[in-house]
């Protein structure tokens, strides 16, 4: 039996000003440290076989602040990066509906994902995204067999794995919860279902941080 813990990164500073990040990077804030803080503390009973982390740098942090000065080895995996959200990265919602030819784009994207796998040049169609995003959780889960691990990823990423493990529809996928940065969720493989504690958890955000 494989105990699975999911985080996403911290809130970033692009966070906070409402830009897209995908494959591009911003740096955690002072909130978006505590709360991952706050998050290694409230894990820090439980033995990790392995932390695994997207590569980009906000995740990779976040990793490193929750793992603190424990001895837990940590693995980047590219599959675990954000959605390449191509043109639309390090934009606001109101900048990418001021280009006319993103306009419908950017609101089809998050309002009709079934009907309308696209994303701007240089970005990443839905269906490779979640594909990738399946395999990677299957190759961890096949290289644990049972214990803990933890993955510290993003918010798509994790809304992917609701989507596979939960049998959520593409039509259904943004669908509420928001996944919170440094919240919690929590589920188990019995190698052939996974049953779910919780999904983005925040009990351990200190009152101030909320």
């Amino acid at each position: 039996m494989l105990n699975i813990y999911l985080t996403r990164h911290g809130e970033t500073q692009w966070n906070k000003e409402k830009r897209l990040q995908g494959s591009k990077d911003s740096k955690l804030t002072d909130m978006g440290i505590s709360n991952a803080i706050a998050l290694g503390e409230r894990l820090s009973n439980i033995e990790f076989n392995a932390i695994y982390s997207s590569p980009i740098e906000r995740a990779y942090q976040t990793a490193r602040y929750i793992k603190s000065d424990k001895k837990i080895p940590i693995y980047t995996l590219d599959n675990l990066k954000e959605i390449n959200f191509g043109d639309w990265e390090g934009k606001t919602q109101e900048e990418i509906e001021n280009i006319e030819i993103y306009k419908n784009e950017y609101k089809n994207f998050w309002e009709k994902p079934h009907i309308y796998d696209h994303t701007p040049h240089k970005g990443e169609g839905l269906a490779v995204f979640k594909q990738r995003v399946e395999n990677v959780l299957r190759k961890i889960s096949s290289d644990n067999n049972n214990g803990n691990i933890l993955i510290v990823t993003h918010g798509a990423v994790i809304k992917a794995i609701l989507s596979f493990t939960m049998n959520i529809s593409t039509e259904k996928m943004w669908d509420p919860p928001f996944i919170h940065g440094a919240s919690l969720t929590n589920f188990i493989w019995d190698g052939e279902h996974f049953n779910f504690k919780m999904i983005g958890d925040t009990s351990h955000f200190l009152d101030e941080l909320k």
